[in-house]
């Protein structure tokens, strides 16, 4: 549970204000696939991440999802429902057990009120939301598929880091790799079959292994030189 120190909103706000944090905060346990919220929710507060790993998504397209980010622990999520219209334009899942920390929307707009660090920093945190959403936007409309696919794995490499095997360290289904990657399952099984092929990675069960990084790293860099 969290333990009114390790949360990015525990860690950021004066001593004084920890007792109420501590009186305001609730915690919950997810199991894996269980969602927190729902896009087109109202907005009830927001969640801190203590530990596991939350996926952000959105319905694309005829129905299919478009995952926007992984949110590991002390991450942040539900502030995209801040706002003139308070609903929340994602939904999170829980990629395995997670535990979260909830704040209600009043305490947590008077904690931004009493902590100036804590407002600063979220600003900044925003702000490189921002610059990295437009990024993946612009990768989507522009990138070629299969650029696409290298750059998520290379991605997800980057956030996670790799286990003992060196696979990247997270249970990942092949229709979540599609997801963040903007593509079909269909598509993204093509893919992964020619990269498995030509040995660039392998793949044994959610576990994915990136064999040859530079292989992946130069389709991304063709496909910006392109666009």
């Amino acid at each position: 549970m969290c333990d009114v120190k390790s949360c990015y909103l525990c860690s950021r706000v004066m001593v004084d204000w920890l007792p109420a944090v501590s009186q305001k905060k609730k915690n919950f346990q997810l199991k894996k696939g269980e969602q927190l919220f729902t896009e087109a929710e109202p907005v009830g507060g927001i969640f801190f991440v203590f530990s596991g790993t939350i996926k952000v998504h959105k319905k694309w397209d005829n129905e299919k999802e478009l995952i926007i980010r992984f949110a590991r622990p002390g991450d942040v999520i539900g502030h995209l429902g801040l706002g003139k219209n308070p609903i929340y334009p994602v939904s999170a899942t829980a990629l395995e057990q997670a535990t979260v920390c909830f704040i209600d929307l009043e305490f947590f707009r008077s904690s931004l009120k009493v902590n100036p660090d804590l407002t600063y920093q979220l600003m900044d945190f925003f702000a490189s939301e921002l610059q990295e959403s437009h990024e993946r936007m612009r990768n989507l409309a522009h990138m070629s598929v299969k650029g696409r696919v290298s750059n998520a794995l290379l991605s997800l490499q980057s956030q996670f880091g790799v286990d003992n095997n060196g696979a990247i360290n997270l249970d990942i289904s092949r229709q979540d790799i599609a997801s963040y990657s903007g593509t079909t399952y269909e598509t993204l099984f093509k893919i992964f079959t020619e990269f498995i092929n030509a040995g660039k990675i392998s793949a044994q069960g959610k576990r994915i292994e990136i064999l040859d990084a530079s292989y992946l790293r130069e389709i991304v860099l063709d496909d910006n030189k392109k666009n």
